[in-house]
């Protein structure tokens, strides 16, 4: 694992201006956060979240703020499909043309419990949101994010994906799976292009889907998502030596 040195990093003029970056998991938590913060800093972020409601908020809320206008992607990574990856895809071609940043971000938590006892529903839903659909969604947008210029696709993801525990049953698989996913997606396409392949660690953080994952826990001395999403727009950027690298926050 790599350790981000992220705090003192500020952004850019040149390094977000009009890029067009998709996010997954947008409405809430970290995914918010960035989307925030990307905007601000001038690029065109594509909010992609089965939440509508809340990217309509999210949209109003960037919009108020005088900062770069956002696209709602209102889409549930469930009902992804190589096919309608392939067809998101192409609209994103049509419509603008580019792709300079995609992070994977949505995750689904399941439900912790012995594999023995999993419910194969859950198993299901984790391993498809989790793993099969950042790769139904690269493969689609690789054409988009081959650029004359750095690109970066990056992976949120977590310490279990790397160390099993028990009872993180399809949670943890998966995220081992989304690890080597990114490793192989940053060595086949490392001599072949300019897209940075990355993932990267958030740790413990303020969201409601750490208070699910971590039911009972006192939140107040964690991070909120609004203070790290500095250390994410630090590889988005591409301004940084990081490549097929497990960063950590």
């Amino acid at each position: 694992m790599t350790a981000i040195d992220w705090q003192d990093y500020q952004a850019k003029s040149q390094d977000f201006k009009d890029k067009i970056i998709m996010i997954t998991g947008a409405a809430d938590g970290i995914g918010r956060a960035v989307t925030i913060a990307l905007a601000e800093q001038g690029a065109v972020v594509l909010m992609l979240d089965k939440k509508a409601r809340h990217l309509e908020k999210l949209f109003d809320d960037i919009v108020a703020r005088g900062y770069a206008e956002p696209i709602i992607l209102p889409v549930d990574l469930m009902d992804v499909t190589p096919e309608s990856a392939t067809e998101l895809a192409q609209a994103v071609y049509d419509d603008i043309g580019q792709l300079d940043g995609l992070l994977h971000n949505a995750a689904d938590l399941g439900s912790p419990s012995p594999l023995d006892q999993y419910d194969m529903e859950y198993w299901n839903s984790v391993m498809h949101t989790n793993l099969q659909a950042p790769y139904f969604l690269t493969r689609a947008l690789l054409p988009l994010l081959k650029q004359d210029h750095t690109t970066n696709i990056l992976f949120t993801s977590a310490d279990v994906g790397r160390q099993a525990e028990a009872y993180w049953g399809a949670y943890s698989i998966a995220y081992a799976g989304l690890e080597a996913q990114m490793t192989i997606w940053a060595e086949e396409l490392e001599n072949i292009s300019n897209i940075k392949v990355n993932s990267i660690d958030p740790g413990a953080v303020r969201t409601s889907f750490r208070r699910r994952s971590h039911p009972g826990e006192s939140q107040e001395s964690l991070p909120t998502p609004q203070s790290i999403a500095q250390a994410y727009l630090k590889v988005l950027s591409g301004e940084h030596d990081f490549h097929n690298a497990k960063l950590v926050v």
